[in-house]
């Protein structure tokens, strides 16, 4: 069985879904999810920054909708179980848990407790974090020892 720890930020879309499980061809994948809800990520300004370099303008005017802190957290459990109800359905064994603080080194933890054998690594694009390495991934890569694959979103969940 292969393992992966995927990290995510909102609830998997089925075309997310369709992809993650069909990366390995026929052979049976564990998934360990983590969940930060965007909410509880980087301050607003750079996720208008992000979704105005994407070209969504409604979006970033909207960034001040975005759940914080404890109704955050209430949209991240519900977008989790949305989540791992939709890896199990595509026939993918999968657990998980809500990340609230120090989801690299959570991240870690998980990769050790679980003997992972990668990282997946996706979300919405977030340029001004990946143009100063400081994305999920960039970071990951330097932390847990296991290959780390970064993938967008895609669609909007």
């Amino acid at each position: 069985m292969f393992t992966s720890v995927l990290m995510i930020e909102k609830a998997l879309t089925s075309a997310d879904v369709e992809f993650v499980t069909t990366l390995h061809g026929d052979e049976d994948v564990a998934f360990h999810v983590l969940l930060q809800p965007r909410g509880e990520q980087a301050d607003r300004l750079l996720r208008a920054i992000d979704d105005i370099a994407l070209g969504e303008l409604d979006e970033a005017v909207r960034e001040g909708e975005t759940p914080e802190g404890k109704e955050a957290l209430s949209t991240g459990e519900r977008a989790l179980e949305v989540s791992l109800t939709a890896l199990r359905t595509a026939g993918a064994e999968a657990d998980g848990r809500l990340l609230e603080d120090h989801p690299l080194d959570a991240l870690r933890a998980v990769v050790d407790e679980v003997g992972a054998d990668e990282v997946i690594v996706l979300t919405d694009p977030h340029y001004v974090e990946e143009f100063f390495h400081r994305d999920w991934a960039s970071r990951a890569r330097h932390k847990v020892g296991v290959p780390v694959l970064k993938l967008f979103s895609h669609s909007k969940a």
